[in-house]
């Protein structure tokens, strides 16, 4: 039996007049990231999507994957294809849907008739597709309140649409939608965290990695890089930036007091990535910060890291307990990959007791002190790129 994909696009029907838009951006993502399993149409009709392949051979089951991880999504049905036909739709119905029926208990129909000049009324569907199904199976019972197994049968203008359960989407906003945004992404729990929430409300993102040869080692380089191609798999292709950074952090250790090191070092990171994301034409950076949770993360040193910015920094995780964080880690599969002990560049340089509460102008004084306008520079021009998918 043909088989189609009927997505629901959510917070999207509130988009009023620009609905259409997002729409269509919806369907620009989908094609891309299903683009390498083949060709797919796409029609919008009644507040649904219809994904339908076009090539015989496509891996079905991988592109239900991809498109349960596409934003924009609320929810999905793999679906059958049938006439409009009342025999056919029973037939269709445990065709389509007959193995799933025999694993559960408790099943009920849900009709939905848009095609008005169908004969048969969705109660007179309902009846006839459940008795159908009960003479087959008849270890089954109908529970209209609490079924394990909802059967839907959609009477549609040209089709009908049989499918069991809806599959919960990703949800957010179709990325792209929202802008560009530069994620300052480390080898942490708390960035790709972070980055992931951000695309869910229709970011593209630039990550920035801070590296520092030799005290961070190429393997470092690699975790980061591979949890932005596990982000990238929500949020679509991924601009990746490597930024070379011993030089500033030994100028740091060398010349700066050392209860300040982490409040300058972010400082001086927030610089570079605001001049790389403003070659990536990106609206705002993205932190995986949570108030609190170390020394750099206090109100304080959050204002002073701020005075740099000259876009706005969104910090998702920002009122997030640590476990809240992880929960979403593990949902979105960085978790385990975050938690290889390999060295990463915020850990360099630690000082033993940190300022929890630093004065904006001690902090400026040190840093101007020092001078780092050029090595800023020579780090931006330093930066090496690649795409991560």
């Amino acid at each position: 039996m043909k088989k189609v994909i009927l997505i629901k696009n959510g917070e999207l029907v509130l988009k009023g007049l620009n609905r259409s838009t997002f729409e269509d951006m919806l369907i620009k993502n989908m094609k891309r990231r299903l683009m390498s399993l083949g060709t797919f149409s796409f029609t919008k009709a009644q507040s649904t999507i219809m994904a339908e392949p076009e090539d015989e051979d496509i891996d079905f089951d991988e592109a239900v994957e991809r498109i349960g991880k596409i934003f924009g999504i609320v929810a999905f049905s793999v679906a059958g294809v049938t006439e409009k036909d009342l025999e056919k739709i029973k037939s269709a119905v445990m065709e389509f849907l007959g193995e799933e029926l025999r694993s559960v208990k408790t099943f009920k129909v849900n009709a939905k008739r848009s095609d008005k000049k169908f004969q048969y009324k969705s109660p007179e569907i309902c009846r006839e597709v459940g008795g159908h199904i009960l003479s087959n199976i008849p270890s089954l019972r109908v529970d209209v309140h609490n079924p394990e197994l909802t059967v839907t049968v959609e009477v549609r203008d040209k089709y009908v649409f049989v499918h069991g359960n809806q599959i919960k989407g990703a949800g957010g906003m179709p990325v792209g939608s929202s802008g560009r945004a530069a994620l300052l992404l480390s080898g942490g729990i708390d960035s790709p965290v972070a980055g992931y929430m951000m695309a869910k409300r229709g970011l593209v993102l630039t990550a920035i990695h801070f590296a520092a040869p030799p005290y961070t080692s190429p393997r470092a380089e690699l975790k980061v890089r591979t949890l932005a191609s596990i982000v990238s798999k929500y949020s679509g292709r991924i601009n990746f930036a490597v930024v070379p950074f011993t030089e500033i952090q030994e100028h740091i250790k060398d010349n700066c007091p050392e209860e300040l090191f982490t409040i300058i070092m972010r400082r001086l990171m927030m610089k570079v990535a605001l001049r790389i994301a403003e070659r990536d034409k990106c609206q705002a950076l993205i932190t995986g910060e949570s108030l609190g949770q170390v020394a750099s993360q206090t109100i304080g040193a959050i204002a002073c890291t701020d005075a740099v910015a000259t876009m706005p920094v969104f910090r998702p995780c920002i009122g997030m307990d640590k476990e809240e964080i992880i929960t979403i880690a593990r949902k979105i599969g960085t978790f385990e990959t975050s938690l290889e002990p390999y060295e990463d560049c915020c850990t360099v340089f630690t000082p033993k007791h940190p300022r929890t509460r630093p004065i904006l102008e001690n902090v400026e004084q040190a840093e101007n002190a020092v001078g780092f306008e050029e090595m800023i520079e020579r780090a931006v021009s330093g930066t090496r790129f690649c795409s991560v998918e």
